[in-house]
């Protein structure tokens, strides 16, 4: 039974066929397909971001049926970035990322999980755009999807990013499908998407779901019946909600303080979030602060806010099709906004309360736009919905030609971001590949040469680092620290050779120094 909204003018309700299931399949398939040859580029290197390597050691540490690990004597020679070590080893970043890794990492390929991650997200953006725009909308959805830069360099990085993708397609198909079939069933499916979402960024799926939520409840309002679907739609959230305090309880003692919070305020008080953000840190600094990392924070004012929202907006736009293609779509999409379906309103809604949400924050992003990452397929999802609008007012005026030429000149746009090394209209998309291979060469140059020069084993490899170098950092190992050949940090004038010695008898002690590149055993 349908529910209460009229049928959309784009042919939402078109009757499901098994080819079609199949062509969309065929879809996820391709998408997985392209990010699977964009990372050949990467070959076997190993990430490139700090991020990457805590989640490795999140997933590595439910891999092995714990939450977190005791921290090894001398723990602050172990320091690892965003990995807390109070005591407990343990990943500063929410569990779903962890829960969707663990399966990859123990097949011994983790990149595989967000290969597939873009593959089955393409397939779930196929049948949002279904319920918006009829069969052709979800079709140029879905190959934008497949095509989209900034999805297709972030699906070969390790980041939270895919699975919160996977989180809000599940919760956007399910919204859709429970407003036109006024089912409990997709209303718990839209439920746990949020909840997974929640528990991969939590701010992120606040603010896409927000607008949602006030309209769900506008519609509640309006309508009693409407409030049969909450329970079935909120019960997920409220488990997620629950899961997530037994999780800080677990790491940090107590239920409201998580581990993300826990370590900001222990290793990078400056980083904090709101105005003000260096001077208010400067006021909690304490012995275990990583200072060089730290400093990095610019003082959050109003002027940097307008600025970083600016970059976060302009660099969003170029990842997604680039600038023109977008502002065009846009465009006509507001031209054309009362013949929208809400849900394409709601997708824009979502957009502005993503970059609104990430005001208060000091860096604009990886990339200048990874914090509003998850706006791209938004504006995809919107770009369809509008165009297959726009098209059918064009095709009933007899004017056929206007859509082929707006077709041929998105190709010859989308060729443009992947064959421009930097452009203002097209995506950096090479430029950031780039900026990745090159601190996973780094990465790999560190790895080889301990490799090589590190004879006698087990060993400790002391990192004596660049200072000049705040975002490339090789002091990453595997929980429970028990392999041949552990990496710590250098601090001479904290630890002298006997008692690190004192401390792990049975392993040979080594520096390596970054600058110079060398690697000395310590006797």
């Amino acid at each position: 039974m349908a529910g209460n909204s009229p049928p959309d003018r784009t042919g939402g309700f078109e009757p499901v066929t098994r080819w079609e299931i199949a062509l969309s399949l065929l879809l996820g398939c391709v998408a997985t397909g392209v990010s699977a040859f964009a990372g050949q580029q990467f070959g076997d290197l190993p990430p490139a971001i700090h991020d990457e390597y805590s989640y490795l050691f999140q997933a590595r540490t439910f891999l092995a049926g714990r939450v977190a690990f005791d921290s090894p004597p001398l723990r602050d020679l172990f320091d690892q970035m965003h990995v807390l070590n109070e005591g407990k080893m343990a990943s500063r970043y929410f569990p779903a990322t962890g829960v969707w890794l663990a399966p990859f990492v123990a097949a011994g390929h983790p990149i595989w999980g967000w290969w597939l991650a873009q593959g089955v997200f393409t397939v779930l953006v196929y049948w949002i755009g279904r319920e918006l725009a009829g069969r052709r909308g979800a079709w140029l959805a879905a190959l934008l999807t497949t095509v989209c830069p900034g999805l297709v360099l972030f699906s070969n990085m390790l980041l939270a990013h895919h699975p919160t993708l996977l989180g809000l397609g599940l919760f956007l198909l399910g919204f859709l499908r429970m407003r036109r079939w006024n089912c409990r069933r997709w209303a718990f499916l839209a439920g746990s998407g949020l909840a997974f979402a929640a528990l991969a960024r939590p701010m992120t799926a606040a603010a896409v779901g927000f607008p949602w939520g006030l309209y769900l409840l506008s519609q509640a309002i309006g309508n009693r019946t409407e409030l049969r679907r909450w329970p079935a739609l909120v019960a997920p959230l409220l488990i997620g909600a629950g899961a997530m305090l037994l999780y800080d309880v677990k790491i940090t003692g107590h239920a409201t303080d998580t581990p993300y919070g826990m370590y900001t305020r222990v290793y990078t008080p400056r980083h904090g979030f709101g105005f003000n953000n260096a001077v208010r840190g400067e006021r909690q600094l304490g012995p275990r602060v990583i200072e060089n990392y730290d400093r990095w924070a610019d003082n959050l004012t109003g002027d940097l806010a307008l600025r970083n929202a600016k970059y976060r907006l302009l660099a969003s736009a170029m990842m997604t099709v680039g600038i023109l293609p977008l502002v065009f779509g846009a465009v006509l999409g507001l031209v054309f906004w009362r013949h929208l379906p809400v849900g394409a309103k709601l997708c824009l809604a979502s957009i502005v309360a993503l970059h609104i949400a990430h005001i208060p924050y000091w860096f604009d992003g990886i990339l200048h736009f990874h914090y509003v990452f998850e706006s791209l397929p938004l504006w995809l999802v919107f770009l369809a919905t509008a165009g297959r609008c726009v098209v059918g007012a064009w095709n009933d005026a007899g004017r056929a030609w206007i859509p082929r030429w707006c077709a041929g000149a998105l190709l010859v746009c989308l060729a443009l971001n992947y064959t421009t090394e930097q452009g203002l209209w097209s995506a950096p998309y090479r430029a950031g590949a780039g900026q990745m291979l090159f601190a996973r060469k780094k990465q790999g140059e560190f790895r080889d040469n301990v490799a090589r020069e590190v004879t006698v084993r087990p060993a400790l490899v002391l990192v004596d680092p660049d200072p000049s170098d705040r975002h490339i950092d090789f002091v990453v190992n595997d929980p429970p620290l028990t392999g041949e050949i552990l990496i710590g940090r250098y601090r001479p004038g904290r630890y002298s050779l006997p008692e690190i010695q004192s401390a792990w008898p049975d392993r040979a002690i080594y520096v390596y120094h970054v600058r110079s590149g060398g690697i000395r055993r310590w006797e």
